[in-house]
């Protein structure tokens, strides 16, 4: 079969593609049905084994850049490659399908082709890039953001995740520090399927949706420092509490994102208390703020906000300070910009999702990308 005899009736494998899906879930499998793949941990790299030997057995030639992104081509045709794929790393408490789907539809898709005998035009690839959540390493999308430029190879080997390691070692440890240049020549296209992670689809009944923006993303970690004392014997009037002032952050953080509305979302996903004593007044509060919006505009309007909202309870709260590190930013992104092909110019903002899609109910699916 040729190229000019491209077939009308293709259907995947549905039950294969299953099967993948599930075997690689059983790496890093926790309770309740989800999985722990950290970025570069022992699990990642056992995932990332499985994940590459599924390429090989259909052809595909492999190659490992600087960061570890992993891209598996069916070299046919002529130019640039038609790309699909994802991520494999999680979150610790990931689901089955987040960025798995998209890696291993991508390889159902050559198989179904490679399997009907038909030649397409183009190459086809599919790709699973390092540290796209984020969960150890920050910032979450590292090797996509990389992979195009947009995050020096030195600056990626270099970060230091939340247990000490550095990448630049965790690369070299598990055996995917590769030797393909980073940033690497664009493809032809890229799309990505990708689960909601949300209830919306479902909640609709709706099955597939085409992503129209991308939300912009702000990190920051918040330090209130107070006074540690006795929790029976220190008066309220007399407390330097920066538990209640972490719980004020909280809640105004909530009243934020329902005063703006729309797809303004915020979260504070982490609180650490130390000494963290039942009996024992806190010294201190570190706490996380998640901060998206898919309007440039409004996320920065929010962000000022809180800006404005610190600085206004050091005023309040003269007993206890704050202080501020922004942890990573991501803009907005609206993928017309790079749906359906991905010309060199856009290629930049092109990781975005161009696809999502619902799975069964009370299926572990959550992540931080």
């Amino acid at each position: 079969m040729t190229v000019t005899d491209r077939p009308t009736n293709l259907r995947v494998n549905g039950a294969r593609l299953m099967d993948r899906i599930m075997s690689l879930a059983e790496v890093g499998s926790i309770d309740g049905g989800g999985c722990a793949r950290l970025a570069l941990t022992d699990a990642d790299r056992d995932g990332r084994d499985l994940v590459v030997s599924w390429m090989r057995d259909l052809g595909l030639d492999i190659t490992v850049d600087a960061v570890g992104n992993v891209v598996g081509t069916w070299n046919i045709g002529a130019g640039a490659a038609i790309m699909t794929g994802s991520h494999i790393d999680t979150v610790r408490t990931g689901g089955k399908y987040d960025g798995n789907l998209g890696v291993l539809a991508g390889l159902e898709i050559i198989q179904t082709i490679q399997e009907s005998g038909w030649t397409p035009s183009r190459p086809l690839a599919v790709a699973f890039f390092t540290n796209e959540e984020g969960a150890r390493f920050a910032p979450d999308m590292m090797g996509s953001l990389a992979f195009v430029g947009g995050l020096g190879v030195e600056e990626v080997l270099g970060t230091v995740g939340i247990d000490g390691a550095r990448v630049g070692d965790e690369l070299l440890r598990i055996g995917y520090a590769g030797s393909t240049p980073c940033p690497s020549s664009p493809p032809r296209a890229f799309v990505e399927l990708h689960i909601e992670q949300g209830p919306v689809l479902e909640q609709q009944g709706v099955t597939i949706g085409a992503v129209t923006g991308v939300q912009g993303i702000s990190w920051r970690e918040v330090t209130i420092n107070g006074q540690s004392n006795h929790a029976g014997t220190t008066p309220m009037e007399l407390r330097h509490d920066p538990a209640y002032v972490a719980a004020s952050v909280v809640v105004f953080m909530r009243q934020l994102a329902s005063r703006y509305g729309g797809n303004q979302v915020c979260t504070v996903g982490k609180i650490d208390l130390h000494p963290n004593l039942v009996n024992v007044v806190p010294a201190s509060a570190v706490l996380t703020l998640d901060v998206r919006n898919t309007d440039e505009g409004l996320l920065r309007k929010a962000e000022s906000e809180i800006d404005e909202y610190l600085a206004r309870l050091a005023d309040e709260e003269p007993r206890v300070s704050a202080s501020r590190a922004c942890g990573s930013r991501a803009g907005q992104v609206t993928t017309h910009r790079c749906w359906p092909a991905c010309a060199p110019p856009a290629w930049s903002s092109c990781r975005a999702t161009a696809g999502s899609v619902t799975t069964p109910q009370n299926t572990p699916m959550n992540g931080i990308s």
